[in-house]
């Protein structure tokens, strides 16, 4: 007989540690299988409730899975109503077990007894299977039409989850579906709404059938927008919320790139906005809907007008949940409608400072989806008043925000440097190396500027509290230019005058270096100023010499390293101290490419061993909002020669750039019509005999030719040479360790000097050849589906580069086979060791709905043995479908023979 269940669960919650629960488990185990073996009848439904607690705590029950199916098979409502509970509990779609129940269910489905046919509809609709949907579809369509319409409601939602395990039935169900469209009950209506829109996620033919029926669903609607009052379905005085935000997506899902089932729609949809009331959550809800399906047809101006007014109101409720809302959808309305949007700019500004930290996120995105020229400027201002009472765990997001808006949209350099600099003052300790790297490079190009920026750094340095990036920027600008702020080069017409001596210039620099608060890698930058200043304040060398050898007995040997060399050279080398110290060349704008990873590459195995590529990885946002690609492979090569990946070789290189690179300052090579300081080879020796190092030389190719650029607020840029590579970063003005700047802002490598470059690194370090080496040929090669289910489709095509028979150029087709769009996509692929594998980014992320639109991207890959074994890949595409996450994978063999 056994212990009660009440009694069971009353022993196991008096257990005080695990060992004694799992003793009292055993016990009760071996009592359920002795009753099981022994087959008592009158206590089997006590049994199985037992097992299901015992279940539901994480011990195995799989020797009472058999004990379910008796008491599915008995003829009584108790046993079975514990049978069909257990089953759905201790059983799921993958055991095989389940197909013995198969005959018991058609028997139940075909009972005289609603609740037993409610209890076989419950099961089926939880635990089918592929094969018992294709069984049992013929009762459950039967079902559909019942005249019960608690029967109907249950078999409705059984029908959805056989339409998801077989779509192929879906012309089966397309006309007991249009029938419960008009079903009275509310709930076989609201079922019939459900199985609808499934059918048109299905089919694409149903979609079309719906279509037609959209007056059906607008009178449904609209009949429950005007009838009275009924107890049954009213929920804080609306009629059945839940079915109206039901027949809301379904009008959304017909009305969707359809003209005419818009058009037919628009007045309900208007009804509905204007007459329901926003001050109950149900009526929000329906609103939130009604929203939502008016931004996803073909709806006039004056609706959509009407709904982001909705989104608007629901920016001043009180409710957290409900602003949140309303600035997610207003961020997806914001590429439909940008004017509409804008009217409430001062509401959403104002809901940056919320204090809540995800509506500050959410309306902070928001902002910079609503920025353009036009508004920039008050926009920043009102950003930068709230940095400055923002709290430290928001003050990093905003910051990157305000840097990004600040470089996209910014009309003039002048205005982007005042800006950057007003940041770096506020928030320099949130600052990113990147964006460091960027002001940087934008002063560079800025020859007018130049004075004035110094002179702006060296006033508002005054205040200064420790800002490391405030710092970086303002020691190496003094060391470039420091002679600029001592003699008024370049003052503006506008600019308040200032005295400053060569004392208070070097004052600066030493700030810095003996601060406490500063980190090694900006002490090295303000070294770096120093060796440069001596050369251009001769009254203040030894005062120089003393700052630079404080520094000789530092335990960080960069630093160390950085004293005794630049005291050497001050002391015995004057003859090559200028070759040294001469000012930067204009730092090229078009070989800065972001080298960070927006998401980590993701490795997948296979044979083992595999190598993966993200495409999000391989792009990033730039200055001017435009998306550079990376070369992921040859990136991570280049880290580990500390190369950026642009870098290219000069054509010569002087005595003075040699030392440079040396000494661990990058040199940049200008054009042929700037002039280069030229040292003796007695001078090099010199230094080279100071450091114990040999001189060697090596060769250098022919340095490539490189277009001009555009910087990141649409500056045009004179033309420079690529960078050559060095052991250190960019001339050492950045952090000691920080990664090589490959580019800066927006500017668009030239199109020689890039495939030069790739080609040179690709041949040099990894033997991949870059992707825009040259055109693929003309494909000889089929096209193939790769991959293809009810919602994605992949198409590849193929092509050989000319004269590299183990590279294939694939290009990569993604569409969109289901009804809804995508959002967020991604494709990752992973090869076996033997092939090498590179990804350009994708042409977008959004790929819209029916296969009206496509994503392309190529593909390269190098097979190391050709003609030995073919390709195969493993692949993972990543995507939104109404902001949830959904994923595919697969792996493909089947490539053409040849490649």
């Amino acid at each position: 007989m056994g212990t009660r269940l009440r009694d069971m669960i009353r022993s196991i919650r008096a257990c005080k540690t695990a060992a004694e629960e799992r003793a009292v488990i055993k016990k009760e185990c071996a009592a359920l299988r002795t009753a099981f073996n022994e087959n008592e009848q009158g206590y089997s439904h006590r049994n199985l409730a037992k097992l299901m607690f015992i279940h539901m705590l994480g011990y195995p029950t799989h020797f009472g899975q058999m004990e379910c199916l008796k008491l599915i098979a008995s003829s009584g409502f108790p046993e079975k109503r514990i049978g069909y509970l257990g089953l759905m509990l201790l059983l799921d779609e993958r055991q095989e077990v389940l197909m013995l129940v198969t005959n018991s269910l058609k028997n139940d489905l075909n009972h005289s007894n609603q609740f037993i046919i409610g209890l076989a509809l419950c099961a089926l609709g939880n635990i089918c299977s592929a094969e018992m949907a294709r069984d049992l579809s013929g009762e459950v369509e039967k079902l559909l039409q019942s005249n019960n319409s608690y029967i109907r409601k249950k078999a409705a939602l059984c029908s959805v989850r056989i339409l998801r395990k077989v779509p192929d039935l879906a012309d089966n169900f397309l006309k007991p579906a249009t029938a419960l469209l008009s079903d009275k009950h509310h709930g076989a209506l609201i079922a019939g709404v459900k199985l609808c829109m499934e059918l048109c996620h299905a089919n694409a033919g149903a979609l079309e059938h719906f279509r037609m029926q959209t007056s059906t669903l607008v009178r449904t609607l609209k009949n429950m927008l005007t009838s009275g009052y009924a107890h049954e379905y009213d929920v804080s005085g609306f009629t059945d919320p839940f079915l109206q935000i039901r027949l809301l997506r379904l009008l959304q899902i017909v009305g969707h790139n359809d003209a005419n089932a818009s058009d037919i729609m628009s007045d309900v949809l208007a009804q509905v906005a204007t007459n329901t009331e926003s001050n109950k959550n149900a009526g929000n809800a329906i609103l939130y809907e009604c929203v939502q399906t008016i931004m996803g047809i073909e709806a006039t101006s004056g609706l959509r007008v009407l709904a982001v007014n909705i989104l608007g109101r629901f920016l001043s409720n009180r409710d957290n949940n409900i602003r949140y809302i309303a600035l997610n959808m207003l961020l997806r309305v914001v590429s439909v409608d940008t004017q509409a949007v804008q009217r409430h700019r001062t509401t959403i500004v104002e809901c940056v400072k919320d204090t809540d930290i995800s509506i500050r996120k959410r309306a902070l995105e928001l902002v910079y989806a609503l920025v353009n020229k036009s508004n920039v400027k008050a926009l920043t201002k009102e950003l930068l008043e709230y940095l400055k009472t923002s709290d430290s765990d928001f003050k990093g997001i905003l910051t990157a925000k305000i840097c990004l808006i600040v470089e996209k949209f910014s009309p003039d350099k002048i205005w982007y440097i005042d800006q950057m600099i007003k940041v770096m003052v506020e928030a320099g300790n949130y600052v990113t190396d990147a964006v460091i790297n960027t002001l940087v490079v934008v002063i560079s190009n800025a020859i007018d500027l130049q004075g004035y920026t110094v002179r702006t750094l060296y006033r508002a340095f005054q205040d200064w509290k420790g800002q490391e990036s405030f710092a970086q920027v303002t020691v190496w600008c003094i060391g470039e230019f420091g002679e600029m702020l001592v003699n008024h080069v370049g003052e503006l017409a506008a600019e308040e005058p200032i005295t400053v001596t060569e004392s208070d210039t070097v004052d600066v620099v030493e700030r810095v270096i003996k601060d406490d608060r500063v980190k090694p890698e900006t002490r090295a930058i303000a070294l770096t100023a120093l060796l440069k200043l001596s050369s251009r304040f001769p009254l203040c060398t030894a005062r120089i010499k003393e700052l630079i050898s404080q520094s000789k007995g530092s335990f960080i040997l960069e630093l160390q390293q950085r004293a005794i060399e630049f005291g050497s050279i001050l002391a015995k080398h004057q003859n090559i101290k200028e070759a040294l110290v001469e000012r930067m060349p204009v730092l090229d704008e078009a070989t800065y490419v972001a080298k960070k990873s927006d998401e980590a590459n993701v490795a997948i195995s296979m044979d083992g061993k595999a190598e993966s590529v993200s495409p999000a990885a391989t792009r990033k946002p730039v200055a001017n909002g435009h998306v550079k690609p990376v070369v992921a492979p040859t990136a991570a090569l280049m880290d580990l020669l500390d190369l950026s990946v642009e870098d290219v070789p000069s054509s010569t290189q002087s005595a003075g750039d040699f030392l440079q690179d040396l000494l661990g300052i990058a040199s940049m090579t200008t054009d042929t019509n700037s002039s280069q300081a030229q040292t003796s080879a007695g001078g090099a020796d010199a230094l080279l005999d100071l450091l114990s190092l040999g001189n060697t030389s090596t060769a250098s190719p022919p340095a490539p030719a490189v277009s001009a650029s555009t910087s990141a607020s649409g500056f045009p840029l004179p033309q420079k040479a690529s960078m050559p590579p060095s052991s250190n970063s960019l001339l050492d003005l950045l952090p000691t360790g920080a990664e090589p700047m490959n580019g800066v802002l927006d500017g668009q490598a030239g199109s020689t000097g890039s495939q030069s470059n790739s080609d040179l690194l690709g041949d040099l370090i990894s033997g991949v050849p870059p992707l825009s080496a040259a055109k693929a040929e003309s494909s000889l090669f089929p096209t193939v589906d790769v991959f293809q289910s009810k919602a994605l489709k992949v198409t590849f095509s193929f092509s050989k580069p000319p004269g590299k028979l183990q590279s294939t150029l694939i290009k990569a087709v993604y569409s969109n086979l289901s009804s809804t769009p995508y959002t967020d996509f991604i494709f990752q692929a992973a090869v076996p060791k033997f092939l090498q594998l590179q990804l350009e980014p994708a042409s977008g992320s959004a790929l819209p709905p029916c296969g009206e639109g496509v994503i392309t991207q190529n593909i390269m890959v190098h097979n190391n043995m050709h003609g030995q074994k073919n390709l195969a890949m493993r692949f993972r595409i990543g995507y939104k479908v109404n902001n949830q996450d959904a994923l595919e994978q697969g792996q493909f063999n089947n490539f053409p023979t040849g490649l």
